[in-house]
């Protein structure tokens, strides 16, 4: 993981499915799965709609509330990304392409929205990190922002997933069924998990040579 700028985490066990970048400065632990991308498609794909289904139909199970397990060899590994999009081809390769940057957009929008809930600027106050290198640091501007901001947690803004969080993985959504040429399906509202899911497995078995 050395040398990345950033890279794409999600927790191992979480009940709500949440991939986001963390600063390459940062030392993950074993309760996070990390994905070595650094790219916005990357992001665009794995917080789709379309890779949720996938997930919770192939993902574990565990603890009291019975929370999904995301495993790497049963989900992400048996995951039929669009074709030209998987992960094995180095971002540079697809940049220009029309399907590629769609999802680019729309997951760095995405991206933008998030962090400027979970740290808006009236909030907080950005200080340069004493140790050169690292990011800065993200404070609260007084207690009462202090109060706001630990509120702010992914988890809370998809639990009440205001408007502009659901318009926004609208947008990625559709950009990403375009991707797998099933936008017109998609715009019309014939894609339901089980035809998803129908569809994912398909391209998978293509690509494993069974179909």
């Amino acid at each position: 993981m050395s040398g990345l700028n950033r890279f794409l985490v999600t927790p191992m066990v979480s009940s709500t499915r949440v991939f986001c970048f963390l600063d390459g400065k940062y030392l993950p632990n074993q309760k996070l799965v990390v994905f070595p991308r650094t790219d916005d498609v990357a992001l665009g794909i794995l917080s789709s709609a379309i890779h949720e289904a996938w997930t919770l139909e192939h993902c574990s199970w565990i603890g009291a509330g019975n929370d999904p397990t995301y495993a790497t060899q049963s989900v992400y590994a048996t995951f039929p990304f669009p074709e030209g999009l998987t992960p094995d081809i180095p971002a540079a390769a697809y940049a220009d392409d029309p399907r590629a940057q769609a999802i680019a957009v729309a997951a760095a929008r995405l991206n933008e929205l998030r962090e400027n809930w979970l740290n808006p600027a009236d909030l907080v106050v950005r200080e340069p990190e004493v140790v050169p290198g690292y990011p800065d640091r993200i404070l609260p501007k007084d207690e009462e922002a202090a109060k706001e901001l630990r509120k702010r947690t992914l988890t809370n803004l998809y639990n009440a997933r205001p408007v502009w969080l659901a318009n926004a993985h609208a947008v990625l959504d559709a950009a990403l069924a375009n991707a797998y040429g099933w936008g017109e399906q998609w715009r019309a509202g014939e894609l339901s998990d089980d035809e998803i899911l129908s569809r994912l497995f398909t391209l998978n078995q293509q690509r494993a040579g069974v179909a």
